[in-house]
């Protein structure tokens, strides 16, 4: 019996969400069809890859990572410049580590003047994310969406304790685009989305940030998250999971042991930052095949090998 092809037709479509101004602006979403399924429908718009920089120098992640951005010493809008005209990322995520209040607490204001000359340093589209408390994190997203007005940035991201303040602040009174971050977890998922809607927030003005794990701790559960998402969305037509997605890929990647555990304490495992772009590439190819159409990463290598990985395949 020969072979007979066939395809899978969904109903639903993921809405398509507009980020940045110009000629580097660009759209994601958009797919009918399951990750670079062009066989079954459309793929919509391809996925992109951006790198992450912080409000802190590039010293206090690694001496390599220091190496690599010396020209730009301690000035957040240099480095920010000097990633998107040597590497060419997508986007650029400015992430405030800096602004945690059991750390630095660098005042919003502060943190706004930064985001200020990033957005002023780049062209690409601009995504901020915060310090991870929830509190400061309402605060500093509502002044920077105020500050960036009309940048059509993306805030990373409004959570379930947060969310009322960063949807009215950034999608709202600013025209921004917001984040809806939860926990791997579609009923968790789809729960903060139908809160954002009920504030007045629109579909087209929500990326989802379903949650990440590094390859091999636990990423299993990731992947199967986004894939029931997209099963659901597009099969189900559920409007309320209709929205793109992306992973900060970077953000749990450069916290596990293969990526930091020094080459003295563990010399059988290699060159310590080679080992953190391979876990990088890895855990970024998955979530970009799993259904993520935005990824951040932290290594220009890694920027440029899942962008290849992305042009072969879309």
């Amino acid at each position: 019996m020969g072979y007979k092809k066939t395809s899978k037709k969904y109903n639903g479509t993921i809405k398509k969400v507009s980020l940045g101004t110009g000629d580097k602006a660009f759209e994601v979403g958009g797919r009918n069809a399951m990750p670079f399924y062009k066989f079954d429908g459309d793929i919509g718009e391809k996925p992109k890859v951006g790198i992450e920089i912080m409000d802190e120098a590039p010293a206090t992640w690694s001496q390599a990572f220091a190496e690599l951005y010396k020209e730009a010493g301690d000035d957040t809008a240099a480095w920010a410049k000097l990633v998107e005209e040597k590497y060419a990322p997508d986007f650029i995520c400015l992430r405030f580590e800096g602004a945690d209040p059991n750390g630095k607490n660098k005042s919003t204001d502060e943190c706004v003047e930064i985001a200020k000359k990033v957005a002023e340093a780049i062209t690409v589209p601009l995504v901020v994310a915060g310090s991870k408390n929830d509190e400061k994190d309402a605060e500093l997203f509502q002044k920077v969406s105020e500050g960036l007005e009309g940048k059509n940035i993306l805030l990373l991201s409004a959570k379930e304790e947060n969310y009322k303040t960063v949807g009215a602040a950034g999608a709202l009174a600013y025209n921004q685009k917001v984040g809806a971050e939860s926990s791997v977890d579609i009923n968790l998922a789809k729960q903060l989305n139908i809160l954002m809607g009920q504030l007045g927030v629109k579909k087209e003005s929500t990326i989802m940030d379903v949650g990440c794990a590094a390859a091999g701790y636990g990423y299993e559960y990731v992947s199967s998250t986004m894939d029931r998402i997209l099963l659901a969305s597009l099969g189900q037509n559920d409007e309320t999971l209709q929205m793109p997605i992306i992973t900060p890929v970077a953000f749990d990647v450069w916290a596990v042991k293969e990526a930091v555990a020094s080459e003295e304490d563990e010399p059988t495992w290699g060159d310590v930052t080679e080992r953190g772009i391979h876990m990088e590439v890895s855990t970024a190819t998955a979530c970009l095949v799993s259904g993520s159409d935005m990824v951040i990463v932290r290594h220009p290598k890694s920027l440029e090998t899942v962008k290849n990985f992305i042009n072969a395949l879309a």
